[in-house]
């Protein structure tokens, strides 16, 4: 059976450790696997707009000797109605992987269970696991360790929440997450963060205050208040999700050491401002640029390629 990446929590802790080692090796010397995938295509389907997610699995697989192969729904018979087993029933007799970023997670559910060839979810509206990936080898590439820190996220708990909670936990991370009522993650994604957390000292804890949950932090994390599909609802976010802007003020309550993550776009002047995003504490694009490494490792690792 192929094996997929739908959600964080199909890595266990010692594997998600694993994708990390190998992405900080490919970071430190990006030849080192360089024809890896030759002779191998991975066919990406992008039925939302992409720019970070599109371009790094586009130069990552190119990186690795393979043949990135980027598809819209429009430029496929999904646009017609046919449906999404058949094209990964399809699909699978030509591509050796699929990279899907789609709407609902089911659909990168029924994908996988049609093909027979690894899926990977390169974003739902429940979850964000590449992202993840990217997130925890930042932190520890500018923290040094992973395991025991906190790391606050702030804002709407959408699918990066989801993920980051997920893979937090699973590093032995403290993951507070703070949004305003009505906004919280999925409680089923916070109590199985809060399971895992148990056997890895980590723990999963969800607030109504921006100030408390920044307190001590060592990470401060944000994303946008509208999620694509959500930009009608943008104006009534903003003034909702206002207390929960990292700016210097908040940032005073984090340790000193600190630093500010962004999975981007952002939109400066709301949830981030420009003096915190473009300042000494911003690993934000160190960030951006590690989901090209994390992304070559994930597959590496799924292809069973070390």
């Amino acid at each position: 059976m192929p094996r997929d990446y739908l959600s964080v929590d199909d890595l266990r802790p010692e594997e998600l450790a694993h994708v990390l080692d190998l992405a900080a090796a490919l970071k430190a010397d990006p030849g080192s696997h360089a024809g890896a995938l030759r002779g191998r295509c991975i066919a990406m389907i992008f039925e939302k707009s992409s720019t970070r997610t599109r371009v790094s699995f586009e130069v990552g697989v190119a990186q690795l000797g393979g043949y990135p192969l980027t598809l819209s729904a429009g430029d496929l018979q999904l646009g017609r109605g046919e449906t999404i087993e058949d094209t990964g029933r399809v699909l699978s007799r030509y591509v050796d992987a699929i990279v899907l970023r789609t709407f609902e997670q089911e659909r990168l559910e029924v994908l996988a269970g049609a093909a027979d060839v690894p899926v990977v979810n390169s974003l739902s509206d429940f979850e964000h696991p590449c992202q993840a990936l990217a997130d925890l080898l930042t932190v520890r590439e500018h923290l040094g360790t992973i395991q025991g820190r906190t790391i606050t996220y702030l804002g709407d708990g959408n699918n990066v929440a989801h993920s980051l909670l997920l893979a937090g936990a699973k590093a032995g991370m403290h993951v507070r997450v703070a949004t305003p009522p009505g906004f919280e993650p999925i409680p089923q994604v916070v109590e199985r963060a809060r399971d895992i957390a148990v056997g890895t000292g980590g723990s999963a804890t969800v607030l109504a205050d921006a100030w408390e949950a920044s307190t001590g932090a060592d990470a401060v994390y944000t994303d946008v208040w509208a999620s694509m599909g959500q930009e009608d609802e943008a104006d009534e976010r903003a003034l909702v999700f206002q207390p929960f802007q990292v700016n210097r003020g908040l940032l005073g309550v984090a340790a000193e050491h600190a630093i500010v993550l962004h999975c981007l776009p952002a939109h400066r002047g709301k949830e981030i401002t420009d003096d915190v995003i473009d300042g000494p504490r911003s690993v934000v694009f160190d960030q951006a640029e590690n989901r090209l490494h994390t992304q070559k490792a994930l597959l590496l690792f799924l292809f069973g390629l070390a």
